[in-house]
């Protein structure tokens, strides 16, 4: 009985090797395998401010500052791109903030743009510690200069760009208020597509059998495959967000949008304890909301930034930290 009952749990050990490792191989070609988004950018301006930042780790960020000269300007505010993008699509999104009297300034990621490059990262659409870093060192630069360390400062970030303002808002306590269009963290957006193949790959009676912390662990082991494989670390931001409690956020969705499905935004602001801060934006593909209603849209963004110098009393002064710091000691919370 003993060597019958140890023969069965072996074979049923090894099934789940050779199960798991065809699972992670197809996870990982999901997860390395980069949408085909629309990105879309402007010409240079000649009137922008170009400028550049050194990150912690010696990388070179460019890009330039829109500077409102009608008034006192009534904040700063950080545009973060989305990926594959760079800093000269800011005014797609920007450009009635601008002229409601806000100054804006905007940047490319490593590995984007005009800024440098670090040899051996080839940047995806996941969020990663390394774009938490770069934003960091914008936010450090601008508090390097006289003439924009006395604004309130907001940021504005949209997909990638998007997570990063989130991320990058928990730690900051100089950051007032952050806005959002089609972001998602890594681990909520891996396990809703995980579900969606799933369902399609595998017939329902099988789907609904699967256990819900089967499919993380695969999700979690081929996530952990993929950081080794593209020497960097996913920034967990779903173990953040419930920091930004006390933040005023506004989360902008498309309805129509296939990428970042309508339960990752519901679930970003379920995080936060704001239910209220989502606008879902009827037939809006993924950051394409602008182009469906740009009335709408320029009017909550200046609506929502117009309070940039009256922050909530809630929020707590904090001291500023190191981003490599926060991903090593965050928490490991359920993002479902």
């Amino acid at each position: 009985m003993f060597w019958t009952i140890g023969g069965l749990l072996a074979v049923i050990l090894i099934a789940e090797v050779l199960i798991q490792w065809h699972a992670i191989r197809v996870v990982l070609a999901l997860i390395e395998n980069s949408p085909p988004f629309r990105v879309e950018s402007l010409p240079p301006d000649p009137d922008a401010e170009p400028f550049s930042a050194q990150t912690s780790d010696g990388i070179t960020l460019r890009g330039c500052l829109y500077r409102h000269t009608e008034r006192t300007p009534r904040g700063l505010i950080v545009f973060c791109p989305e990926f594959a993008s760079n800093h000269r699509s800011a005014m797609l999104y920007c450009s009635a903030l601008s002229r409601a009297g806000f100054h804006v300034l905007t940047f490319d990621f490593r590995n984007h743009g005009d800024s440098d490059k670090l040899d051996g990262y080839e940047p995806l659409h996941w969020l990663t510690h390394y774009e938490v870093t770069d934003l960091n060192a914008v936010i450090n630069y601008v508090y390097s200069r006289p003439d924009l360390n006395e604004l309130p400062l907001g940021l504005f970030g949209i997909s990638r760009g998007g997570g990063a303002a989130l991320y990058v808002a928990t730690q900051r306590p100089e950051v007032l208020r952050v806005a959002v269009e089609g972001a998602f963290g890594t681990e909520m957006m891996m396990m809703a597509h995980a579900y969606r193949w799933i369902s399609i790959a595998a017939p329902a009676p099988l789907v609904k059998i699967i256990p819900e912390w089967h499919i993380k662990w695969t999700v979690t082991l081929s996530r952990w495959v993929s950081q080794r494989r593209r020497r960097c670390r996913y920034a967990m931001l779903e173990r953040v967000l419930p920091q930004l409690a006390n933040k005023p956020a506004l989360v902008i969705a498309g309805e129509r949008d296939t990428y970042v499905l309508p339960e990752v935004s519901q679930e970003i602001v379920r995080l936060i304890g704001q239910p209220a801060a989502l606008w879902s934006v009827a037939k809006a593909k993924h950051n394409l909301a602008r182009p469906v209603d740009p009335d709408a849209y320029d009017r909550r963004l200046i609506e929502f930034f117009s309070q940039l110098d009256q922050p909530a009393d809630a929020v707590a002064e904090k001291p500023a930290h190191n981003p490599e710091a926060a991903l090593q000691q965050a928490i490991r919370r359920k993002s479902r």
